[in-house]
């Protein structure tokens, strides 16, 4: 296994690829990988956090205006956490 760093020019990969070829892996392999990618998410610097979670606000956002989504009120909210718990 190479420990070789990408340089610049090495050409990136394609999202898409990346996760074709993954889901093919068998399903101890994903999650170990799946587990990893989200332990990843815990060193995002203050900007990268801050850049997703603008970009999560924006869809949020949007689907509201595209009625996409249905509002609930903060009591209906509670009702259904209550039921949840039962």
């Amino acid at each position: 296994m190479s420990t070789r760093k990408r340089s610049a020019t090495m050409p990136r990969m394609n999202a898409r690829l990346v996760e074709k070829e993954a889901l093919q892996l068998p399903v101890e392999k994903r999650a170990s990988l799946a587990q990893r990618l989200l332990e990843s998410l815990d060193h995002l610097s203050e900007a990268e956090a801050e850049k997703l979670w603008l970009k999560e606000a924006a869809r949020r956002a949007r689907e509201i205006d595209e009625g996409n989504v249905r509002l609930v009120s903060l009591e209906e909210l509670e009702q259904r956490m209550r039921a949840r718990r039962k």
